[in-house]
């Protein structure tokens, strides 16, 4: 655990390798999710993950905070790593990896709480009482939000009062303020109408800088807005069974798989022939 902590601000260019996957295959029970997946996401960028429904988008992505842990019978096999430790192994805790390697889910799911108790939720549990270090994290986070001048003046009011896109917003407020290195998007955009959505975007790219983003989508336009790399992923028949397993087909640059797609099958997804 505390090799995790000391690595997770590691400075570096924006080339350094932050998650890296090595021959991961996830299983739930006997069913093989996702096979054979390698990737690597870096400092400073935001990754995509684009594919059909079903080709292990997100099961990877829950696999990059170890939230498949709390699923019966799902396993992973290969190799993920965190600044080079690996995430699975004896000397990395969950709850340390969840702390530094945060989530925001497709669902804004703000806490039935004031808008200052969700932000100050995360620092609370981590230890921290003293209320002008909480007041302070809470403003610091609101505002790495872009969400600070919309609720200063009523953070005592409850987080469910607010807009679809500003529940969103309170949510990644929320994830921010425990100082993760990494933050993981399910789908962020999906329930929020075109404005919020923009906004989501744009402060994706504000936070870039702080974060490395991986963010799974469905929305191939909004890869191509703000994601620096995509990875794309597809389903194929597993010759061991009848069911579908995701595989991932390449990642490179975005400018790249949505120009000069190296596979034929992504070229095909990201034209619209199929998907």
């Amino acid at each position: 655990m505390s090799s995790i902590s000391d690595r997770s601000k590691v400075s570096g260019s924006a080339g350094e390798v932050v998650l890296s996957a090595q021959a991961v295959s996830v299983y739930y029970g006997d069913f093989k999710a996702v096979q054979d997946v390698n990737l690597e996401c870096l400092k400073g960028q935001i990754t995509a993950l684009i594919g059909p429904s079903g080709c292990g988008k997100t099961t990877l992505l829950r696999c990059f905070n170890r939230m498949n842990d709390l699923i019966a019978g799902a396993r992973v096999e290969g190799s993920i790593t965190y600044h080079g430790i690996d995430m699975y192994g004896p000397e990395a805790d969950a709850g340390e990896v969840r702390r530094r390697v945060g989530m925001v889910f497709q669902k804004p799911n703000p806490f039935p709480k004031s808008i200052f108790d969700n932000v100050a939720y995360g620092p609370r549990v981590n230890g921290e009482k003293d209320k002008k270090k909480l007041a302070e994290i809470v403003e610091k986070s609101l505002r790495g939000a872009a969400l600070w001048d919309e609720v200063k003046d009523r953070l005592d009011k409850s987080g469910l009062g607010l807009s679809g896109g500003q529940q969103q917003r309170l949510c990644i407020a929320r994830t921010i303020a425990v100082d993760p290195d990494v933050v993981l998007m399910d789908e962020p955009c999906s329930a929020l109408d075109p404005i919020a959505t923009a906004r989501i975007e744009d402060l994706m790219q504000e936070i870039k800088s702080q974060f490395t983003i991986v963010i799974v989508t469905h929305n191939m336009q909004q890869a191509a807005r703000v994601s620096d790399r995509t990875a794309f992923f597809t389903t194929e028949i597993n010759p061991d069974s009848d069911r579908r397993t995701g595989r991932l087909v390449e990642i490179d640059s975005t400018k790249n798989i949505f120009s000069n797609p190296s596979d034929s099958r992504t070229e095909a997804y990201v034209s619209g022939k199929f998907g």
